[in-house]
């Protein structure tokens, strides 16, 4: 009889979340918006310009006392 060592992935729940996408098309660099600390972020792959929109993602929560936007 075989038993896997892999745990079963439970299904997550997931949501639209907002996020920040790196405008330059040779990176793929995103980032959630509730773990930018900038008014408008900078891409940290290729420090490009990134702009805001959507993905489905897992539900995260940013428990960081310091999550104000500068």
């Amino acid at each position: 009889m075989y038993y896997s060592r892999k745990r079963q992935m439970m299904d997550l729940p997931e949501e639209m979340t907002t996020i920040w996408s790196c405008t330059n098309k040779d990176c793929n660099g995103w980032m959630r918006n509730n773990f930018v600390f900038l008014i408008q972020p900078i891409c940290g792959q290729c420090n490009s310009f990134m702009e805001k929109g959507e993905k489905m993602l897992p539900i995260l929560v940013n428990t960081s006392p310091i999550q104000t936007k500068h």
